[in-house]
Parts: structure tokens; sequence; C-alpha cells
């Protein structure tokens, strides 16, 4: 008397079932996981640019001045020629790049007040509306 052997495994169907079901959680779960990394990148923009508000003060107060707008936000760094009392390094790594890759832009004097720091944001280009909006002081 021969043992029939049984083939045990998933059928085409079942396979079909389930992946059926992770690309449905994957497009419920995928859009918004990509929105919060959005929301992320902004609060990280926003950071970054209150910490440069806070070393622009304390060079205001050493200069007696704001970093002019060619001087830039590397003046926090380096020391500018016309900067006799200066007394940095006022941050402690070199001037980072916004969340997408890109410089800061920096004028002194600034539309709303002493100095302006914006990033163009994900679009890099001036203006936009929701992520492409840009972020400033």
């Amino acid at each position: 008397m021969k043992k029939i052997k049984s083939v045990s495994g998933f059928t085409l169907l079942e396979l079909l079932v389930v992946i059926v079901i992770i690309g449905l959680l994957a497009a419920y779960v995928g859009p918004k996981y990509f929105s919060q990394l959005g929301k992320s990148e902004v609060t990280v923009a926003k950071a970054q640019i209150g910490a440069f508000e806070k070393a622009l003060d304390t060079y205001r107060i050493d200069v007696g001045r704001f970093p002019t707008t060619e001087e830039g936000l590397s003046a926090l760094v380096t020391k500018p020629a016309e900067a006799a009392k200066w007394n940095g390094p006022y941050l402690k790594k070199e001037v980072p790049l916004d969340p997408w890759g890109r410089a800061y832009l920096y004028k002194a004097p600034g539309i709303k007040g002493d100095f302006e720091i914006v990033s163009t944001s994900k679009d890099g280009q001036p203006g936009g509306v929701g992520e492409d909006a840009d972020i400033s002081n």
C-alpha cells in the first residue's frame, strides 16, 4: 500500500487576495506618510531659521550691526573684514542648507525688519502655496 503525500502550499487565489490587501493598505498609508514628511521638512526649516535669528542677535550685540547682504549668513561662521569686534563663530558648524538642499537666502535690511532669511521650500521658486510656500522669519 502506497501512501499519498499531500502537497501543502498556497493557491494562486489566496496569493492574489493577500497582494490585493497589501496594495490597499499601501494606498491608504502611503499618502498619509508622505504628507507628514512634508510637514516635518517645514518644521526643520522653521527651527533652523530660528537658530539663525538667535545667532544673528548675538552677532549684532558683538559687532554692533547685522551682517550685510553681501556678507550673508557665512558671517556667523567666518569673520568678515569689516567686523572688528567679531567674537564668533556664532554657529557650531557651517551654515546648513535648507531641508530641500538649497542655501537659505539672507537679505539685510529685510522687507519686514532688520534682516530676512528665506527658504524657497520644496519647489525652489519664490512664492508658492501649501508645501511650496516660502518659509521666512
